[in-house]
């Protein structure tokens, strides 16, 4: 089993760097991916509310034999339920999905400014609710741009712990990273691989061929070093296994400012942008 080092959050609870993505798993393959995640040493499990996952999230926790506590579970809210009492439905059923009594982390999925009068403030102190109560142990973000940040620190008396947003070496989100720095905010990756394209990036395959790993390691690498929690997603045991063999080699500073280098700003984005995405699933 790696060793998978910890970071301590803003509220003093600690979290696994490096966790196990379930984005665009099927319901139906889930239990089977994170239970063979959680055999080969992964503690950290994402998942959401959006990705139906939940309950195979669950299954494969009970199945593990591993005790609750050596688990960190993270879900969020749907962006259909961001209204207070819809949120605490929908965590309701987050928690039966799951079958515990409490997540280690929740999340607001999406600011969703556009929509719900521009209202994510009420759903922030829902969230509050679920911290006081124990049945989130810690709250926090995602997709929160600084100016959403801001409006929370301004009306609100809890800074996020965490804010999950999109993160690799062709988009580095610099704007947000730099906030979280200055407030205590803990930056999760999503997408830490570019959905896939770095791995054929000459300058990650050069640094790749020279450390002796495969391109997809040496980025997670590269989000480690720079103190961010990672969560890359896989159904293949042997890239489940590979993604957690990162702490037996590090990249030396000139591999990280070439990896640097690779960032396109804006440009370099492939996800929706937190100002404009509206989008409520079915």
């Amino acid at each position: 089993m790696s060793h998978v080092p910890t970071l301590r959050m803003n509220d003093g609870r600690t979290i696994p760097q490096l966790g196990f993505g379930t984005y665009q798993i099927p319901p139906e393959a889930t239990a089977e991916a994170v239970g063979r995640a959680l055999e080969l040493g992964y503690r950290h499990v994402d998942t959401a509310q959006m990705y139906k996952n939940e309950r195979g999230v669950g299954e494969a926790i009970r199945a593990s034999g591993l005790q609750r506590e050596e688990v960190f579970v993270t879900s969020k809210l749907n962006n259909g339920q961001h209204l207070p009492d819809d949120a605490r439905l929908a965590f309701d059923r987050t928690l039966a999905e799951l079958g515990l009594d409490h997540v280690d982390l929740f999340l607001i999925h999406w600011p969703l400014p556009t929509l719900y009068g521009g209202d994510f403030v009420s759903t922030w102190r829902t969230l509050e609710e679920f911290r006081d109560q124990g049945r989130a142990r810690s709250i926090g973000v995602s997709n929160f741009q600084p100016d959403h940040l801001d409006r929370l620190a301004a009306e609100t008396d809890t800074v996020p712990a965490v804010n999950q947003v999109e993160a690799h070496p062709y988009f580095h989100n610099a704007s947000v990273r730099r906030y979280g720095q200055e407030h205590g905010i803990l930056t999760e990756a999503w997408a830490p691989i570019a959905k896939g394209r770095v791995t054929q990036e000459p300058v990650i395959i050069a640094v790749a061929e020279a450390v002796g790993r495969t391109p997809a390691q040496v980025t997670l690498r590269w989000h480690l070093q720079r103190g961010d929690v990672v969560f890359p997603k896989s159904v293949t045991p042997a890239r489940i296994e590979e993604n957690l063999a990162l702490f037996d080699f590090e990249l030396d500073p000139a591999q990280m400012r070439a990896i640097d280098a690779l960032d396109r700003g804006e440009e370099g984005r492939i996800g929706s942008h937190p100002d404009t995405m509206d989008v409520i699933p079915d």
